[in-house]
């Protein structure tokens, strides 16, 4: 959720011909600076010829000076720098604002079905296909299903994608996502590397004694943003190189993961 800024902006008006000339009250106190290099702070002040008077904070009352003992121009100088700032929060917040409408209005796009969905440069949503994994090992190649363990004999196994590349390629070094979850579990982007013919999501080393199963996924690092219910917005830390990649939801260990794979050009 983005932070919201709320400022007031500060309005100087001075009119150089007029005989009264005054500075209208500010939503902040203003520090009137006088030439012996001391300030007083006020809420307003008004010149009236050759007098200044001015609302002082400390004694909650007005009071004047001859304009000579003032210097206007450090003063006046203050107050625009803090008009400019201001100026900046404002526009910063009104960026945050169109922000979180652009996320709000794209969310709701998004389907209530588990997966993953790019960001399309025209910020449209594009579905990616779900890929269908096979752990690889001396036993031969095993189609991944969740519902049936996979003998995993040997001491290294793969688990692939068939063929070299995707299908789904894009042109962006940065490409941009949304993951629906179906559980709490652990998800991610990583690199693939090839292994006789086909894409690597991961490797997997059978611990001996325990047999349990180690995962060695080459995760790549990323930022996340949770912006619903298991929904999360992910993106890569830095421009991806060229080649293969994959989205993956998975929990540690039990050999279950699930590949939306992509290619970068």
């Amino acid at each position: 959720m983005a932070v919201r800024l709320v400022t007031r902006r500060t309005i100087v008006s001075i009119l150089a011909a007029a005989p009264f000339l005054s500075l209208p009250l500010s939503a902040a106190n203003l520090k009137l600076y006088l030439k012996d290099g001391t300030y007083q702070i006020v809420r307003e002040y008004k010149i009236e010829q050759d007098r200044i008077r001015y609302y002082a904070v400390e004694r909650s009352d007005w009071e004047e000076m001859p304009l000579e003992l003032v210097d206007l121009k450090k003063t006046e100088a203050e107050v625009k720098a803090r008009e400019e700032d201001e100026k900046e929060r404002e526009k910063a917040t009104a960026e945050e604002n169109k922000a979180e409408r652009d996320l709000q209005r794209q969310i709701r796009r998004i389907p209530a079905d588990p997966g993953a969905y790019h960001i399309d440069p025209d910020d449209s949503l594009t579905p990616l296909k779900q890929a269908e994994p096979k752990v690889v090992n001396n036993k031969g190649r095993h189609v991944l299903k969740l519902m049936s363990p996979v003998p995993l004999v040997s001491d290294k196994s793969w688990l692939e994608l068939d063929g070299l590349h995707s299908a789904t390629v894009y042109s962006e070094n940065r490409p941009e996502f949304y993951f629906r979850l179906a559980s709490e579990e652990r998800f991610g982007m990583v690199r693939l590397s090839e292994h006789k013919g086909n894409r690597v999501v991961e490797k997997l080393t059978i611990v001996p004694v325990v047999k349990e199963v180690a995962e060695e996924p080459d995760l790549v690092d990323t930022f996340r943003q949770q912006v619903g219910e298991q929904l999360y917005k992910v993106w890569p830390e830095k421009p991806l190189a060229p080649g293969e990649y994959a989205l993956v939801e998975y929990t540690e260990g039990k050999v279950n993961m699930t590949v939306w794979d992509f290619a970068v050009k």
